[in-house]
């Protein structure tokens, strides 16, 4: 029994075109009814294998569940009729920058706007597509063109406040941004992308409020979860950051921009293993991701695969997209870091080459080398600064001032010097909190805690183990100089400024506090637990050293967890170590060197609780290195420091400059030279600019 064909069934359409039944398609489609509409779409392509239209609707199915290699794949056949219209092209073009794939990209978005030069929507993906690929002018001429056809798209006008706002125009950004909210008031794109502009003018707050809500208006806007991690990485949560980035993970686990963002600030947890794994994921999600190459070649370097690193940033500077001058300049730091100085300034003057208005560039090369009379580096940063804050970002206006503070002081300019430097540290300060008073009390209570009686009723019941070496003292101070001495003696590997120490102290309870109670046991145990994050590093070496000046706070801990470690205190003259901390932007926060009179507080405060360990600590394990003394006579230093570990002598020692080995401190260069005593006394051609912190200090005027 046979019955009659159903005529509306796609594989019984007796008298069908080829239309009909993409009009059938073009229907189910709408209706939301996909197979359908995908079988109508297959029968036309068994008859026309390269018809265009039934191309495109299925690329633009496949693009709708998820399937973006099938999508693009679609609709590069379908671009390939000769009269294919000016939208398809268009699509294309967002689907290969969504892919990452920006040449082609801009090569499709150009077609389309040349079909049809008065087509909104083109002229708004071409302008997306310049944006990513750090063409900024012309983006922004494609996107003006879109609001004066549409004045009332919202989406132009949060596109168009993006590029602004790469182009540091700040102000016009966040006017475009309003205006997409006043058109649009529940858009979210605008709330995160103003929380990204908080960000960059360190209201850190109110960035993350916003940010906040547009992740309530959008649950799973991606661009908002990144945001909100690097707010939080501009204010040192780096474990609140982990935590956005891995809800951000939990919906888009393949996202090449959260997985590169997460392995970053891995890498500032210190949980190399786990940043490599995500960096890696972020290149294999998206291989043609600059910033994923770039976050690749930011872990290999601090795992110190220098040629793999270097392979990374080359890789990240040579792909489209923004992250070329990133990379650039984490390139000349890793010359830098490597001690590689001759590569390190070509490597700069590669990078203010290609992007003159570099302020990172012109910012790291001013460690590498002085400025000079008869050049027109202070022109051009006196330049980029007069931009102001409209365009320029919190940590852009630090970078130049702290900058032009360092040229002033090379070309002996004292007052222009201090002019900057003083603008530079206030700014800073100010998007800070420190409690210089609490600080200091804090610092009494340690001295309380760790007193003559409490380290006597203690002694003996931490860790055994000798492999340690710490070198301490104030920021500045020549801890990097003693630590690359001892580096360069065969028994001993340089571990650089390590954070474990803190970490294991924070995660017993308040410190100083929660040491009043402690037990043998636990003491012996926070000792175990740093000699075994330590062992590891050592790569056969009798001893490490850990270079935290910051531990000088845990000297009395560090005598009880593990009593048969050395401790080595470096100091320097006061106004000279507070005037070389003065003049740093540091990486980390050290938030008490931003203001003259609290920077000299802190230093007496730091004074009086090292001369309480000189009198508690036995000679045989605590020592104390004066700068100047170094500077004078250092094989008389080096001869100490090395009886003092039980070392034989090696005369690699005094010529430390000549050790291989990776340095990421602020004195990076300094290391690298033979001793010089320009240093010292440094601070007298700056007396009259130094008034509060020698009031501070207790140093009488001259």
């Amino acid at each position: 029994m046979t019955g009659n064909p159903d005529p509306t069934h796609p594989n019984h359409p007796p008298q069908m075109s080829i239309q009909e039944a993409l009009q059938r398609a073009s229907a189910h489609w709408n209706a939301g009814q996909v197979d359908q509409a995908e079988m109508f779409c297959q029968r036309v392509l068994s008859i026309w294998p390269g018809q265009s239209d039934a191309h495109h609707l299925m690329g633009v199915m496949a693009h709708a569940y998820g399937n973006l290699d099938l999508a693009i794949d679609h609709l590069r056949k379908a671009c390939q009729a000769p009269r294919t219209p000016a939208v398809y092209f268009s699509n294309l073009a967002e689907m290969l920058r969504q892919k990452g794939l920006l040449a082609e990209a801009e090569q499709a978005g150009r077609k389309s706007v040349a079909i049809n030069n008065v087509l909104p929507s083109a002229w708004n993906n071409l302008g997306i597509i310049l944006q990513e690929a750090g063409q900024y002018e012309e983006s922004k001429q494609c996107l003006e063109r879109v609001i004066a056809y549409e004045p009332q798209n919202a989406e132009a006008h949060n596109n168009l406040a993006n590029t602004c706002k790469r182009m540091g125009l700040f102000d016009q950004a966040e006017q475009y941004w309003l205006k997409a909210l006043e058109l649009k008031p529940n858009y979210a794109e605008p709330y995160s992308n103003l929380s990204n502009l908080l960000n960059d003018r360190g209201e850190w707050d109110k960035a993350a409020e916003t940010a906040r809500k547009a992740i309530e208006l959008s649950p799973q806007m991606v661009d908002a979860y990144i945001n909100l991690s690097a707010i939080e990485t501009a204010r040192s949560n780096h474990l609140e950051a982990l935590r956005w980035q891995n809800a951000l993970l939990s919906f888009a686990p393949l996202h090449s921009t959260g997985l590169a963002s997460r392995a970053l600030t891995l890498k500032q947890l210190e949980k190399l293993d786990e940043a490599l794994s995500s960096a890696q994921a972020a290149v294999s999600a998206n291989p043609a991701s600059d910033e994923a190459h770039n976050a690749l070649g930011m872990v290999l370097q601090a795992l110190n695969r220098f040629d793999e690193a270097l392979e990374s940033y080359e890789r990240a500077a040579g792909l489209p997209g923004t992250a070329a001058e990133k990379a650039l300049v984490n390139r000349a730091l890793l010359f830098m870091e490597q001690g590689q100085t001759q590569e390190a300034e070509a490597a700069y003057d590669r990078v203010v080459a290609t992007f003159p208005h570099s302020i990172s560039a012109w910012f790291n090369r001013a460690d590498l080398k002085s400025f000079k009379a008869d050049e027109n580096a202070v022109e051009t940063l006196q330049e980029l600064l007069g931009r102001g804050t409209s365009g320029l970002s919190l940590n852009d206006q630090l970078m130049l001032q702290f900058t032009l503070g360092k040229a002033h002081m090379d070309l002996g300019q004292s007052e222009l010097a201090f002019k900057y430097l003083n603008e530079g540290n206030t700014l800073k300060r100010q998007s800070i909190h420190y409690d210089s008073q609490s600080t200091l009390g804090w610092m009494k209570q340690i001295e309380s805690l760790f007193s003559e009686s409490f380290l006597k009723t203690n002694q003996e019941q931490g860790a055994k183990g000798s492999i340690p070496i710490f070198v301490l003292g104030m920021p500045r101070s020549g801890t990097s100089l003693v630590e690359q001495i001892l580096a360069s003696h065969p028994a001993v590997y340089g571990a650089g400024e390590l954070s474990d120490l803190q970490r294991i102290v924070d995660s017993v309870g308040q410190y100083p506090t929660s040491m009043n109670h402690t037990t043998a046991d636990s003491f012996r145990q926070l000792g175990e637990a740093y000699l075994s994050k330590i062992s590891a590093l050592g790569k056969g070496h009798a001893h490490v050293v850990d270079k935290m000046p910051a531990n000088f706070l845990y000297t009395g801990l560090i005598r009880l967890i593990l009593p048969e470690a050395h401790i080595i205190h470096c100091r320097r003259d006061p106004v000279d170590t507070c005037l070389s901390c003065y003049t740093k932007l540091f990486t980390g926060e050290q938030s008490f060197t931003y203001n003259l009179t609290e920077l000299g507080e802190f230093h007496k405060g730091y004074q009086e609780l090292m001369a309480h360990f000189r009198t508690v600590l036995p000679s045989s394990h605590f020592l104390e290195v004066d700068y100047e003394s170094v500077v004078e006579d250092i094989e008389s230093e080096a001869r100490r420091i090395l009886d003092f570990m039980g070392l034989p002598w090696d005369p690699a020692c005094l010529e430390f400059y000549k050790t291989k080995r990776p340095v990421r401190t602020a004195s990076v260069n300094q290391v690298r030279q033979p001793i010089y005593k320009t240093s010292a006394g440094r601070w007298k051609k700056h007396e009259a600019q130094l008034q509060p912190l020698l009031t501070a200090l207790g140093i009488e005027p001259r």
